[in-house]
């Protein structure tokens, strides 16, 4: 039992009902509908059965923001709750990445502070977007402030913005759209200066960083030399980027691993699986597939997790 997953998913029974009751309940579960009967059980099973000691959990696409501020609010308080709740009935076995109700910055500030301060949160969730808006955006600046103030650990998962839905017909947003939302929420906290400027936030992007590792030299030349965002980063774009950590969740088949190898620091790499959306041996049998042993394969299935996950607890 030596596996930390910082990528897997739970499914509060009030976050169901309100999908339920709001339409929500087919994107909420995507192309599983069968996690309609998922429980913290179903969870503690399929660990025990891979030798993952513990789940960071958070709630997956689409979050907690549907459009309405009020119930955002509410699915925000009762997902960490529940999470929270989840962690304390099993010591040792869960953490949790904690949901904001962003775009509503004042109410997310409160989150932060009750999520970290008073129910243990082990970092924070972010969208990729929401709506039309990335996270480098003007607006959500005061979140990242405080984040920064805290030395917090942001853990972003990938959605779909309102701009690009239904681009493709008969396509869903998680075969293209998930890994170049992530890609744009990158792009958006690097030209932003938001990565620069709040240089001990811990950002997690999931799924390998979506297209960054295959873009990440274009990315940064274009960047730097942009009268724009240029002078915003006084370390360089590349510096920015090679400081992020990524997840392995849906990134192990060969061509996606070696890339992210090839661009990221060993240290920066943390083992996700995406349950139960994916099963817990696609991300195991892929790194050991892509050659990975001994100290590099210990570093990403636990050690990299721990040294990020374990620090000092953040400061009110």
């Amino acid at each position: 039992m030596h596996r930390i997953d910082v990528h897997n998913h739970i499914f509060p029974t009030q976050y169901l009902a309100t999908a339920k009751a709001k339409g929500k309940i087919g994107e909420v579960l995507s192309s599983r509908p069968d996690m309609i009967d998922w429980t913290p059980a179903t969870s503690l099973e399929a660990m025990d059965r891979n030798e993952v000691q513990k789940a960071i959990t958070s709630v997956s696409t689409p979050g907690v923001w549907w459009g309405d501020i009020a119930v955002a609010r509410t699915l925000a308080r009762q997902c960490n709750e529940f999470s929270a709740e989840m962690a304390r009935n099993h010591p040792g076995r869960f953490g949790f990445f904690a949901s904001l109700p962003l775009p509503d910055v004042e109410a997310s500030l409160a989150e932060i502070a009750y999520a970290l301060d008073e129910l243990g949160a082990t970092g924070i969730l972010l969208m990729t977007s929401y709506g039309d808006r990335w996270p480098g955006d003007a607006a959500f600046e005061p979140v990242f402030r405080e984040l920064n103030r805290r030395k917090a650990t942001v853990f972003f998962h990938p959605t779909v913005a309102d701009c690009c839905r239904g681009l493709i017909p008969d396509v869903g947003p998680s075969m293209i759209e998930y890994p170049i939302d992530s890609t744009r929420a990158i792009v958006s906290l690097l030209s932003s200066g938001t990565f620069s400027a709040c240089p001990d936030v811990t950002c997690i992007f999931s799924h390998g960083g979506g297209v960054l590792p295959m873009l990440a030299a274009r990315i940064a030349r274009i960047a730097d030399r942009s009268p724009v965002s240029g002078p915003r980063l006084p370390h360089g774009a590349m510096h920015e980027l090679q400081r992020l950590r990524f997840d392995v969740a849906s990134a192990t088949s060969p061509p996606a691993l070696d890339a992210l190898l090839r661009f990221a620091p060993i240290e920066n790499i943390l083992f996700g699986s995406d349950f139960p959306y994916q099963d817990f041996e696609t991300a195991i049998d892929g790194l050991r597939d892509g050659g990975l042993t001994g100290a590099r394969l210990a570093a990403i299935e636990s050690g990299n997790a721990q040294s990020v996950l374990t620090r000092p607890a953040a400061s009110r």
